[in-house]
């Protein structure tokens, strides 16, 4: 029996990346720096799904010799990783009010799609079925997704 366990993504910036992901509805559940490594993995699930269903964001220390940090601009070839909200409109909301592009508006109250602040795309998809409501279903889209 084959079971999911996570998703891996690199991260710049740890911790703007877990206020993304926490305005999702995602919570850390674990962390651990490996200093031989130069490196933090977090791992991140939503409430009940630990050790099932997790994002695991690893964070590359900056080199010791004070030369830059990676870069990772590359997110849209990842493809994207996908979440089952309870309501897409308040969470749709809830990223905007914190500066987040909603890149795919969710104009059929269905899916919609933004980015992490590396470029990853996450999608969004209402449990169940909501009525097309405005400004939603106006909205054009932003950018790739």
């Amino acid at each position: 029996m084959t079971h999911y366990l996570h998703t891996m993504i690199r991260v710049t910036d740890a911790e703007e990346t877990i206020k993304f992901f926490n305005l999702i509805g995602l919570e850390e559940v674990r962390r651990k720096d490996v200093p031989q490594g130069r490196f933090t993995l977090i791992f991140m699930a939503a409430p009940g799904q630990e050790g099932t269903a997790e994002l695991e964001l690893t964070y590359n220390w900056p080199p010791e010799d004070g030369s830059e940090p990676e870069r990772y601009d590359g997110g849209r070839n990842f493809g994207h990783v996908a979440y089952r909200v309870d309501n897409i409109y308040e969470t749709c909301q809830k990223l905007m009010d914190a500066g987040v592009t909603i890149n795919r508006p969710p104009r059929d109250g269905h899916m919609a799609f933004v980015r992490s602040p590396d470029g990853i795309s996450v999608e969004l998809l209402q449990e169940g079925h909501l009525e097309a409501q405005e400004p939603w279903a106006s909205m054009e889209n932003t950018g790739s997704w």
